[in-house]
C-alpha cells in the first residue's frame, strides 16, 4: 500500500510538470523551451545553482554540448551565469523567474497541495510528515543525492 500511494503522488507531480510542458511547447516560438530544455532546467534547479561542469555531469553531456545547452537557455531568458566569488574563472547557473512564471505550475502545485495538507491533518501530523519527508531526503535516498555524487558540495536543496 505504501508503495502504490507513493507511485501514484510521484506521478501527479510528473504528470503536472509534462502537462505544463507539452502545453507551453511551440516549435515555431523562438522563446519557448523544448522537452529537452525543460529537462535541463530541472536538472539546473535540482543541483542549486550548480557549475556548468556539475550540470554536464549530472546530464551526462560533454562539456561542449553542456555549454551550448548553457547558452541557449540565456539566451532564452530562463537562466542566468552568476561569476563565482570563490574562484572568478568558474560560473554559476541561477534560473530566473521567467522559468517559474512560463512553467512553474509544478511548484505553484506543490504549495497548494501542502496547503490542503495542513488544512485537512492535525498540526501535529503536519510537522511528522515534515520530519518523516526530511528523513527519507538526507538517510534514506543518498543514493540519489545528486549533489553528492556529482559535486560534492551541500547547496542546501537537499534537505528541503
Amino acid at each position: 500500500m505504501l508503495e502504490r500511494n507513493f507511485e501514484k503522488i510521484y506521478n501527479r507531480f510528473k504528470l503536472s510538470l509534462y502537462a505544463r510542458v507539452f502545453k507551453e511547447y511551440r516549435k515555431d516560438s523562438k522563446g519557448s523551451l523544448s522537452e529537452q530544455e525543460v529537462i535541463s532546467m530541472e536538472i539546473i534547479n535540482a543541483l542549486g545553482e550548480p557549475t556548468v561542469n556539475e550540470f554536464a555531469s549530472m546530464a551526462t553531456l560533454s562539456a561542449p554540448n553542456a555549454a551550448y545547452r548553457v547558452n541557449q537557455l540565456v539566451k532564452k531568458g530562463y537562466i542566468e551565469k552568476i561569476q563565482s566569488e570563490k574562484d572568478k574563472r568558474e560560473f554559476h547557473l541561477r534560473i530566473t523567474s521567467k522559468y517559474s512564471e512560463d512553467y512553474g505550475d509544478i511548484f505553484g502545485y506543490i504549495n497548494m497541495v501542502c496547503q490542503r495538507i495542513r488544512k485537512r491533518f492535525p498540526e501535529e501530523d503536519v510537522e511528522k510528515l515534515d520530519e518523516m519527508l526530511g528523513i527519507i531526503v538526507t538517510e534514506l535516498m543518498k543514493e540519489t543525492d545528486v549533489l553528492r555524487l556529482v559535486a560534492g558540495r551541500d547547496t542546501g536543496r537537499a534537505g528541503e
